[in-house]
């Protein structure tokens, strides 16, 4: 396999990408079917191709990848399924190669014969160290620019890298590999990759092939799934359908915490349809929260005061049980259970404790200052178990 070069000169992440490339991918021949115009028969063309071993001409590495795949913590867990099926239904190698202007050249050359014929079986590849290059602009060592297309020159490959071939290398160039290597210690592996679960058999598998062959481990630990956002009814949004909605009319009607209410309260793995309904009680959420943190921070409690009244005790408790289940889900991914939760609580405080203690509140003596203390600690915690969904007005 090979890998790539960057045509704009963008340094060090397309750098990597090609020496990649160049030490894992295999040339090999494509049969493509151009559509027929009318009734005009269809020609079978074959075409010279890159390609990357995936498994599907090799048992041993179906199994490496198999095994790899079984590494991942899935969330949700049924999604393994998917990645452990595409691999075993695997026939042919990793098509890498695309006969289009834009996109990651595949940085080698060939000789050209006395007759102006390339020799494919042995590409010029050029030293890691000049990478990136473009061969259509860049000359191989022991060539000069005018023998570029003669007989007895040099050819560039046309070809670029297929979507996949360079996006999974992604986690790599987060983390600066090879630019810095400190960074690169400290954070590869990383810690997630979250996307939707239909791409799991291209962009997740692609990522966990190439981290394979260059790494010999997993790119991440947890893989995080959504799904898709489908129109109200029920059908998947798209742009040949015409029924795709754009944001920024929802952002100027509920505000971002109401759209990001929204959007946590689907749950990983499952299609979520779109429903303005949420939208707007989560812009009444983040109202309430802003009216409920000015009432109850307006009495100047101390959060480190003493807590006398059995109320203000239990309320805390039940506030100290709720963290440790937010945080339990949050450790599991499973953000919308903690948004839930939150969301619970903090409905009764607003409308149970905070009704009950209020009187105290405006009150003298222990009892007023054990209330007071409570409501500061109280909207305080709340404040930061909403700040992952509601990080606008939590931050007021």
């Amino acid at each position: 396999m090979r890998t790539s070069v960057c045509r704009d000169g963008g340094g060090g992440a397309f750098r990597r990408t090609e020496s990649v490339f160049l030490s894992r991918i295999q040339a090999g021949l494509k049969t493509t079917c151009p559509v027929a115009q009318g009734d005009k028969p269809l020609e079978i063309i074959t075409t010279r191709q890159w390609y990357i071993r995936n498994g599907g001409r090799d048992e041993a590495l179906r199994k490496d990848l198999i095994k790899r795949g079984h590494e991942l913590a899935w969330h949700p867990e049924h999604m393994h399924v998917r990645y452990d099926n595409w691999v075993r239904g695997l026939n042919g190698d990793w098509l890498v190669s695309r006969q289009r202007y834009f996109g990651v050249p595949v940085p080698v050359w060939y000789r050209l014969d006395s007759e102006g014929a390339p020799d494919y079986a042995q590409p010029l590849a050029p030293d890691e160290s000049l990478l990136p290059i473009d061969p259509q602009s860049d000359v191989p060592p022991g060539y000069d620019e005018d023998q570029r297309n003669q007989p007895s020159g040099f050819m560039g490959d046309p070809d670029i890298m297929d979507t996949w071939a360079t996006s999974s290398l992604t986690p790599q160039i987060a983390t600066g590999w090879e630019d810095d290597p400190d960074l690169f210690v400290r954070t590869f592996p990383m810690d997630m990759r979250p996307q939707a679960h239909e791409i799991i058999r291209t962009w997740l598998f692609s990522t966990v092939v190439r981290s394979h062959f260059e790494h010999g481990c997993v790119p991440w630990d947890n893989v995080v799934l959504s799904g898709w956002i489908l129109y109200p009814d029920r059908k998947k949004m798209s742009k040949s359908k015409g029924n795709v909605i754009t944001p920024m009319g929802l952002l100027e009607s509920y505000g971002s915490d109401g759209v990001r209410y929204w959007a946590a309260s689907g749950r990983l793995g499952t299609d979520t349809a779109f429903e303005e309904k949420q939208m707007k009680i989560g812009r009444r959420l983040a109202v309430k929260m802003m009216n409920a943190s000015k009432f109850a921070l307006g009495f100047g409690g101390d959060p480190n005061g003493v807590i006398t009244e059995p109320l203000d005790t239990a309320m805390l408790a039940k506030l100290a049980a709720l963290v440790d289940e937010a945080t339990s889900s949050l450790e599991k991914f499973d953000y919308t259970r903690a948004l839930e939760r939150t969301e619970g609580f903090f409905w009764w405080f607003c409308d149970d404790y905070l009704e009950l203690v209020k009187g105290r509140a405006y009150g003298e003596g222990d009892g007023a200052s054990s209330a007071r203390n409570a409501l500061c600690i109280g909207l305080s915690t709340i404040q930061r178990l909403f700040a992952p969904f509601l990080p606008f007005v939590t931050e007021e």
